[in-house]
């Protein structure tokens, strides 16, 4: 049970985001460096967030009361507005570096329930940040700042009920309508349309099928 458990859970959370990686990066070696390098953003920022969060602590004195919820929620505000930086930051390298890469081609029962809730979780804040990703990248390049101000109040959002928020259920619930609207974004702010989507799902988009084909 607990075997299948741990499976099914990390299949939950990783799966999608696993796919992605094999249909959509894994065939480009170019793509897979990308994708270190904004893995290796995204875990500066977080040392960064963590400094903070140790730094507050220990000015506090590890103090318990309400002290730790308001700190708790800045933690969060500060989390998100320092990764949505490294984000930022991340685009410009890849600005700046695009001109030359151009040239290169039962008694288990509630824990499992809980950690079936984490991997939930997990999966949608995985996919959150690729949709997350290409909003904001777009935002940069076409100069729409609002785009880049509802990534960031949508990213400060769904911390809210990730963190702060006792009420799992509808903290779930809430982060994976965020995240639909996200991807509906994403997918038309990427080039998709109504069309392409109906020519994919009934198998008829022939750029998709000659890319699979060259690929294998």
């Amino acid at each position: 049970m607990t075997a299948a458990v741990f499976f099914g859970c990390a299949f939950i959370a990783f799966g999608p985001a696993l796919a992605l990686y094999i249909f959509t990066i894994a065939t480009e070696p170019l793509r897979v460096i990308f994708l270190i390098i904004g893995a290796f953003f995204w875990l500066v920022s977080l040392l960064f967030s963590s400094l903070f969060w140790f730094m507050a602590r220990t000015i506090t004195d590890n103090k318990d009361g309400p002290i730790q919820k308001y700190l708790l929620i800045l933690g969060a505000l500060v989390s998100v507005l320092i990764q949505e930086m490294f984000r930022f930051v991340y685009y410009k390298l890849l600005k700046k570096a695009s001109e030359g890469l151009k040239s290169i081609n039962p008694d288990e029962t509630a824990p499992s329930m809980r950690l079936l809730a984490y991997a939930f979780m997990t999966l949608v804040i995985i996919l959150l940040h690729v949709f997350w990703g290409i909003i904001f990248f777009d935002g940069c390049e076409k100069k729409k700042w609002s785009a880049l101000l509802v990534v960031l109040l949508s990213h400060l959002l769904v911390s809210a009920l990730t963190f702060i928020s006792p009420h799992y259920g509808i903290n779930l619930v809430s982060t994976y309508i965020i995240m639909v609207l996200m991807g509906i974004w994403a997918f038309f702010v990427a080039g998709g349309s109504c069309r392409s989507l109906k020519l994919c799902l009934l198998c008829q988009d022939k750029d998709f099928l000659l890319f699979n084909q060259r690929s294998r």
